[in-house]
């Protein structure tokens, strides 16, 4: 399928999709927005498809939201404003908002569901950030489920910058990943970090060299295509799942998981493999 702001490519069961918008830097766009949910629906359902590996055309992964709508915005908001009377502090204002809240896509925009709807994919995914991944573009990279960096990469929560809160899920990210003096400091300040500092940090699985970030991202994305991917599914939930659980918890859930992925193909061939003393062919069924 032909799209205008993205590309995609199925090869050997590694569904390559590449933000494509080099004038604004594949900035996330509401239309661009509306291309990756369709083309993510499509990867799910596509059982050929198994694997993920999302990318940008160089020399951005995405550069963030498109701000040459919050101008507009801003004059729309105003020109329909009436003078209300709130708690003067920022929390209690946030919440008497939150708790008249109307639908999720209107308050934060297409743009922002995207990191979660990557989030809740049930196949693996794998970013390949190659260059600028700031703002959303950074929480569209920590959805993933591995980022692989090269060394010109550039992270930034870049929120704060414009008077804005991180609206993307990297508050409840960026803390599992790098601690919480870490999420502050970042999302405070606003601040850039290059690919080495993200490594050092644990934003990043592997640091790699420009030349060789897509071939080595490619790489574990194939690997991982020719695995178990039913296991792979129930893997991710279990993870997601067991941030919320006790430890006895999470073993009950894991014990089902178990049994479910005993009754698939992939574990018969596997065990059929081990038995006959050769490589598996293991189909995601």
């Amino acid at each position: 399928m032909a799209y205008e702001f993205i590309q995609t490519e199925n090869r050997e069961g590694v569904y390559i999709v590449t933000m494509h918008d080099p004038p604004t830097r594949n900035a996330l766009g509401p239309q661009m927005a509306d291309e990756l949910m369709e083309c993510l629906d499509i990867f799910e359902d596509d059982p050929e498809a198994r694997v993920l590996l999302l990318t940008g055309t160089e020399p951005s992964f995405c550069s963030g939201a498109n701000v040459r709508g919050f101008n507009q915005r801003i004059q729309d908001r105003e020109a329909g404003s009436v003078d209300v009377e709130v708690d003067p502090l920022p929390w209690g204002m946030m919440e008497s908002q939150y708790a008249s809240r109307g639908q999720k896509v209107a308050l934060g925009g297409q743009a922002s569901r995207i990191p979660l709807r990557i989030h809740k994919l049930q196949k693996p995914s794998i970013a390949a950030v190659n260059g600028h991944a700031i703002g959303v573009g950074m929480g569209v990279a920590l959805a993933c489920d591995i980022r692989y960096t090269s060394e010109k990469a550039v992270f930034s929560e870049a929120f704060a910058r414009m008077g804005l809160i991180p609206g993307d899920g990297s508050c409840w990210q960026l803390p599992r990943l790098i601690g919480m003096s870490n999420t502050l400091l970042l999302q405070y300040t606003g601040d850039r970090i290059d690919g080495p500092d993200a490594y050092r940090l644990g934003l990043a699985s592997k640091l790699l060299p420009d030349d060789e970030l897509f071939d080595a991202t490619f790489e574990l994305a194939s690997r991982l295509a020719k695995g178990a991917t039913q296991s792979h599914a129930l893997t991710k939930y279990l993870v997601h799942k067991s941030l919320s659980m006790d430890f006895e918890e999470a073993l009950d859930l894991a014990h089902v998981a178990q049994e479910q992925v005993r009754k698939t193909e992939d574990h018969r061939e596997a065990v059929q493999a081990f038995l006959e003393k050769r490589p598996a062919n293991l189909k995601g069924r």
